[in-house]
């Protein structure tokens, strides 16, 4: 087991305004309307693609405590074959892998239009903010090793 170069607690004291800044984006998203089930798949989606076991275990608690279903949790790794996501979902996921697959690539208008068929152009916005800013927490907590936050057994 990887044992964490800084905690979670001394980044917040060390860069605070950051730490900050990162939950507002993440609030703003929250609060924008597109739904909480939306945001918190394409997090754990993000979160599993950029390998960051912290994001990804604080986002199942999130979407457990707000009673997403289990199924979803458990195959958002394959929402593609699962046959379970919503056409709506599925845009966003699509969306999400996008945006997190950058490096070598581009964001075509295909991709665009693809989204735009279930999102407003406000929602895009504010699910691409909620993308960015679980991306720029998984750069965090992969490279400084946030010991991922696991709640106590019922």
């Amino acid at each position: 087991m990887s044992q964490p170069r800084i905690t979670y607690d001394a980044f917040a004291k060390l860069a605070p305004v950051a730490q900050q800044s990162l939950l507002a984006m993440g609030k703003q998203a929250d609060e924008s309307g597109i739904g909480k089930e939306i945001i918190e798949l394409v997090k754990l989606r993000v979160s599993q693609i950029n390998n960051c076991a912290f994001c990804l275990q604080i986002h199942l608690n999130v979407s457990r405590k707000h009673a997403i279903a289990q199924e979803k949790l458990d195959l958002v790794a394959t929402w593609e074959e699962a046959g379970i996501f919503s056409e709506k979902e599925c845009a966003a996921l699509a969306w999400a892998e996008r945006l997190a697959h950058l490096a070598g690539g581009r964001v075509s208008d295909e991709d665009y239009a693809a989204v735009r068929k279930h999102f407003s152009e406000e929602e895009v916005v504010f699910l691409s903010v909620s993308i960015a800013t679980i991306n720029a927490w998984n750069r965090l907590g992969a490279a400084f090793r946030f010991a991922p936050p696991i709640l106590p057994r019922r």
